[in-house]
């Protein structure tokens, strides 16, 4: 044989037996194996998942643990209310294929790992009621389909990140009971998909952007017991057919009571008591027929509230 000749086919050879074992290498960290190992590194938090988490049995009918029947992989992810004392490990971050996360109420604590960015399938994230401390990772920003994050009730510290304003699918905001300080970011009015905005029991100031109330799907939005400024849009309620709770209360916001409430005509419960308001109650609450609760005490209001509907 012409030498030449074999040496192409020798060279070919070696290509059709190194590129199955490659491509074997690349599917090996997809597995379930991978994702067995990623939570083994939870394992030690109680002594239920150390019973629990055994090789005996399979990823996928260990407690808290949910596969998706398409790919077979661990899908969701719920440890709530199991007293589990530790930090989160970065090997979560391997955990490809999942969609939900739910750590609320334990002891968790720390930092938040930076491998939870490679999460990019998640769609929902609870870890409220934890003690996690530092300030809330930008990363959290890279997850292009989180539709939920609740951070309540930890101790976060530091200003919010405007890199949250990169998730467009969120629908479900909540930062209550940390201790974050700055401005709410102005970039916040991209999120247009937003139904709950909760910030309360924080040290937040400066003024509410005046983005926020151009989310045309907002619900509820809740800035109580923080140290906001300034005054509200004159116009707050032209973008907002849907708002039923607005919580304002315990916040150094000043001006007047904007007079165009009736077209937030779902309103059910307006909290804007212990500011700085003054002028005259505006007329148009008493057009607000769905609202139950309604609170003005502690500002410099003239006027009484009168209801309009017969």
């Amino acid at each position: 044989m012409d030498k030449k000749l074999y040496c192409i086919l020798q060279y070919a050879f070696l290509i059709t037996i190194t590129f199955p074992m490659l491509s074997s290498e690349a599917k090996q960290p997809m597995s379930l194996a991978t994702d067995q190992t990623a939570l083994l590194s939870l394992k030690h938090t109680s002594l239920l998942l150390a019973t629990n988490w055994t090789n005996s049995t399979s990823v996928c009918s260990w407690i808290g643990v949910t596969c998706s029947l398409r790919h077979h992989r661990v899908a969701a992810l719920n440890l709530s209310n199991m007293a589990l004392f530790a930090t989160i490990p970065p090997q979560l971050g391997r955990l490809s294929f999942l969609v939900s996360l739910d750590l609320t109420n334990n002891l968790f604590h720390g930092d938040l790992p930076h491998e939870l960015s490679l999460l990019r399938r998640l769609k929902f994230i609870s870890l409220r009621l934890n003690n996690f401390t530092g300030d809330i990772p930008p990363m959290l920003g890279q997850l292009p389909k989180l539709e939920y994050l609740s951070l309540r009730n930890n101790s976060f510290i530091g200003s919010i990140p405007k890199s949250l304003s990169n998730l467009t699918n969120l629908q479900f905001l909540d930062l209550r009971s940390n201790s974050l300080s700055g401005e709410i970011p102005k970039e916040f009015g991209r999120l247009q998909s937003l139904q709950t905005l909760y910030v309360q029991r924080n040290h937040l100031s400066g003024a509410i952007p005046s983005a926020i109330f151009n989310i045309s799907t907002l619900v509820s939005m809740g800035f109580t017991y923080n140290e906001l400024s300034g005054s509200l849009p004159t116009d707050m309620c032209r973008n907002l057919p849907s708002l039923t709770g607005l919580y304002l209360s315990k916040n150094q916001l000043s001006g007047t009571i904007p007079s165009n409430l009736s077209q937030c005509s779902r309103l059910e419960e307006l909290s804007l008591s212990y500011n700085s308001f003054s002028g005259e109650i505006p007329s148009e609450i008493g057009y607000l027929t769905s609202l139950q609760f309604l609170a003005l005490g502690g500002n410099n209001l003239n006027g009484m509230v009168q209801v309009l509907i017969t």
